[in-house]
């Protein structure tokens, strides 16, 4: 390649690609850190934890966990402020993943009559994870409600 001469369209559309694939897996690897550090946070608080990265024909469920009767479907969302993670998780996912839960526990006999609930951990840099219980319930629909 002359060093004067630009690189083609190709030589640029292949480093945006290459570019992208490592973005992806760094998401990928930060994400699954992120649920680890959420499932680390909620045995610590007593929740024992039935799977990780659950996929069901609904949706796929970060983390299914459980604490006495109650069965927490949980969204794991890593970002920079609590009002972004409780956002990154629109109305139609949400039903989603409350669906999965009911149907998860519907076929385990165990957990048949546990009440389905969906949780949000959210993590930040420098900061402890937060629980958010039954985090999008009574009219906190499409936004933090404090």
């Amino acid at each position: 390649m002359n060093p004067a001469r630009p690189p083609s369209r190709s030589a640029r559309d292949a480093e945006r690609a290459a570019a992208r694939v490592v973005r992806g897996a760094a998401a990928r690897l930060s994400g699954r850190r992120a649920e680890v550090w959420a499932a680390l946070w909620l045995m610590a608080k007593g929740y024992r934890i039935l799977g990780f990265r659950l996929k069901t024909p609904q949706a796929e469920i970060d983390l299914l966990a459980q604490k006495g009767k109650v069965l927490a479907v949980v969204e794991v969302k890593q970002r920079t402020t609590l009002a972004q993670a409780l956002e990154a998780v629109g109305h139609d996912q949400r039903e989603r993943l409350r669906r999965a839960g009911r149907n998860l526990a519907a076929r385990r006999p165990a957990l048949a009559d546990a009440t389905v609930r969906l949780d949000l951990v959210a993590l930040a840099p420098g900061r402890w994870p937060r629980h958010h219980p039954d985090a999008w319930a009574d009219g906190a629909q499409d936004g933090y409600a404090p």
